[in-house]
């Protein structure tokens, strides 16, 4: 894959967004391209809207038309993606949208996330960074011993600990995985719910095993969830144990209280892991309760060997709807805030 840079359009008949300068890329795997592009160039599309330029296709090269800023973005996008190809990963619209959140950080920021980041490989998938903050995270998680993802949804805090999980448990670094939740959501309370125990609690942990079929085949899942190598299972399960060997996840951690995040923590057993992840802005607790998440952040700030991941809207990796739906509400509680002049939690 080769770049130029030249003066004059894309072609096509487009006028072109900003200036007339243009960037001329050469592939060298011509039976890769109709990956990269996407199937009716729906990926050069994404990163037309993406970035504001206009891509243009000719044989096995690709005029990107646009601002400075915007071309050297898109070729770093279409580099990453090429090179995914080259190593026999797909790239679907994730990818494309993640390479493109990428290349639009400061570029020492970026630098950090190229430097840090790991590709996270499962038996089903290579799992990679889509945003700096996503790049650090990964990163804690494979250094710290403690590490707390913190952020609203979609931002790819939970799924990215269970990867990294599985793929410690695949190479003998941890004897087992162990996932938990607390069983309390938006008001209900399991009693009412019909069934035994296990199928009032399996409703509120299904985020946990999706995860992990999207990272094990199946019938791997089931297997070692029989042989207890993956454990999910409602956080009061935790009490009075020590895990050992394990790596530990505890999601929706802002529904503890602070005595069960105590009790959480002090499970921690030799040549383990653990990660603790929430969103301090979706609190199911009942009116007045103090969240056990933002309790364990002010009492354990600064300790060492205790990783803690901040993400924000500009992470949200899920359909860009989402990140509008939460930068709306961030801005209606931000609001908030400043009528009250008081934290509201």
């Amino acid at each position: 894959m080769k770049t130029f840079g030249r003066n004059g359009g894309a072609g096509g008949g487009r006028a072109a967004p900003g200036d007339s300068e243009s960037l001329v890329i050469a592939f060298d795997d011509n039976r890769l391209l109709t990956e990269l592009f996407g199937e009716h160039d729906r990926n050069l599309a994404r990163i037309e809207e993406g970035l504001g330029v206009l891509a243009s296709s000719r044989g096995n090269k690709l005029v990107i038309t646009g601002k400075p800023e915007a071309r050297a973005q898109a070729d770093r996008v279409l580099r990453e993606l090429y090179q995914r190809l080259k190593s026999g990963l797909d790239v679907n619209a994730g990818e494309v949208d993640g390479a493109i959140r990428m290349s639009k950080a400061p570029e020492e920021e970026a630098g950090r996330a190229a430097g840090g980041a790991r590709q996270i490989q499962t038996k089903r998938r290579v799992i990679g960074p889509r945003s700096p903050t996503q790049a650090t995270y990964i990163d804690a998680l494979m250094k710290h011993e403690l590490v707390f993802g913190i952020g609203p949804a979609g931002t790819g805090k939970t799924y990215l600990a269970v990867a990294v999980a599985v793929q410690m448990l695949l190479q003998k670094r941890v004897d087992r995985i162990i996932l938990s939740r607390p069983a309390v959501e938006a008001g209900e309370r399991l009693g009412f719910l019909p069934g035994d125990l296990k199928e009032k609690i399996d409703p509120y942990l299904r985020p946990l095993y999706d995860a992990l079929y999207d990272t094990l085949p199946g019938e791997q899942v089931v297997r070692e969830i029989e042989s207890g190598e993956i454990e999910v299972a409602p956080l009061a399960f935790m009490r009075g144990r020590t895990l050992a060997n394990s790596f530990v996840i505890l999601d929706e951690a802002q529904n503890t209280t602070p005595v069960q995040m105590k009790m959480f923590l002090t499970r921690l057993g030799e040549n383990s892991r653990m990660a603790i992840t929430g969103d301090p802005s979706q609190v199911d607790l009942p009116l007045g309760a103090k969240s056990g998440l933002k309790d364990a952040l002010e009492t354990l700030g600064g300790i060492e060997g205790i990783g803690v991941v901040r993400f924000t809207d500009a992470d949200v990796v899920r359909h860009p709807l989402v990140t509008r739906v939460v930068k709306a509400y961030n801005a209606r509680d931000r609001g908030l805030l400043d009528a009250r002049g008081e934290d509201k939690e």
